[in-house]
């Protein structure tokens, strides 16, 4: 088999230059004293501050002189029971430690050592430039096809100039005008006149209901005599199947498995563990924070509390602007509208004939042929043998004796 694919034929070796590794620039100190001042340390001043009262109210209770017995009742009532200690339940304790000293290396240090960098090979081509020596041809369109043609100069529209009215104002309005406040006739109340009920005979107590759904007769219930209770002679056994059968002829009481009180030992207590006697604590020095140095002089003037809208933005007086809303021209005569439109001149009714398409066989026509599109061509009767004119379509009817006629199969 031929060991060669598309990728090693395609993609050929490129040289491969090292990885440039950027090297920061050299921190260089400077030499010149940092300015710590702030607004805050600027404008704000320190006051003394003074303690403030608890808000707590004291204590109004009387201590009392008495000394409380603290014996409780679990103290009293559960006492530890003289039993021997029970061995616990748990596997042997075989481990030894291993007396030599602990390197604290782990399997992936020993097995995973760190490698190099591996250099690989790029099968990738090289980036040939594609050179062409015919020009790019940048005719479009829009170039060869678009003229360019003079602009006009727009055309302004000056406004008029406003001319107040010298007819003063009437205040007078259709209310005033209309409504002179005459006096009128009373309103009257359109309510109708409460009628008195003529009738004298009492109110009926029977109704519908009570005359045609009587009550029908309720047959007697049929009861049986219960049957009189009768004691047992003999004398009730009370014994439960758990009594007569579970018997218990040697019985003790529960054990409890309460674990014992462990009781404390003399002597002294072995407070070494593995990890004080492995991990010791280095002598350490305290190193004291870097605190800048204090460069700012405090000032000793009180804060004037005055912003930049106090001191620049001063109030001034409104100033009243003039209205140039045109006055009022008055209330117009009783002049009549004018009902004359450009609808009312121009429109001319015309009656609605029937299209000629409707007809299965249209009235002054004569069928022809069919085009290709089957379209059915119709000639007039009029013109029995020449086939000049132009065709008349479906909804045209104007003139159906000078155009030929084609409807839609």
């Amino acid at each position: 088999m031929e060991g060669l694919t598309t990728s090693r034929r395609d993609f050929g070796p490129h040289k491969v230059l090292p990885v440039k590794i950027y090297q920061p620039d050299q921190f260089v100190p400077s030499e010149e004293n940092m300015d710590l001042l702030t607004t805050y340390k600027q404008d704000y001043n320190p006051y003394p501050v003074c303690r403030m009262d608890p808000i707590k109210p004291r204590d109004s209770k009387y201590p009392c002189g008495d000394k409380m017995e603290c014996l409780p009742t679990y103290k009293a009532d559960y006492l530890p029971w003289n039993q021997p200690r029970r061995e616990l339940l748990h596997p042997e304790h075989h481990y030894r430690p291993a007396s030599t000293r602990f390197d604290s290396r782990t399997t992936h240090q020993d097995d995973y050592s760190v490698k190099g960098l591996v250099s690989t090979m790029s099968c990738k081509p090289l980036a040939m430039p594609k050179l062409c020596n015919i020009p790019l041809e940048d005719l479009t369109n829009y170039k060869m096809s678009y003229v360019a043609h003079p602009m006009e100069k727009r055309f302004a529209y000056e406004a008029a100039k406003f001319s107040p009215c010298e007819i003063p104002f009437e205040s007078l309005t259709t209310h005033k005008e209309s409504f002179r406040g005459l006096m009128g006739e009373p309103a009257k109340s359109l309510k109708p006149p409460a009628r008195s009920c003529g009738l004298e005979t009492p109110f009926s107590n029977t109704t519908e209901f009570r005359d045609k759904y009587q009550a029908w007769p309720t047959p007697q219930m049929f009861s049986k005599a219960p049957v009189t209770y009768v004691p047992p002679e003999e004398k009730m056994d009370l014994l439960t199947t758990v009594q007569a059968h579970y018997m218990y002829p040697k019985g003790a009481p529960a054990q409890s498995f309460r674990p014992v009180i462990s009781v404390k030992k003399g002597g002294r207590f072995e407070s070494s563990t593995t990890t004080k006697d492995d991990y010791k604590q280095w002598p350490g020095t305290r190193m004291e924070p870097a605190k800048p140095i204090p460069q700012l002089n405090i000032p000793t003037e009180p804060l004037d509390c005055l912003t930049t809208t106090r001191a620049h933005y001063v109030p001034h007086p409104p100033i009243n602007t003039k209205s140039c809303k045109p006055p009022w021209a008055g209330s117009r005569g009783n002049i009549p509208v004018e009902g004359q439109t450009t609808y009312t001149i121009s429109f001319t009714p015309k009656d609605m004939g029937r299209c000629l398409a409707s007809y299965p066989e249209p009235p002054g026509y004569i069928f022809e042929e069919t085009d290709a599109l089957g379209h059915k061509i119709y000639r007039p009767v009029s013109r029995t043998g020449s086939q000049q004119g132009s065709r008349l379509s479906v909804g045209d009817s104007e003139n159906p004796n000078q155009r030929e006629l084609a409807v839609s199969a």
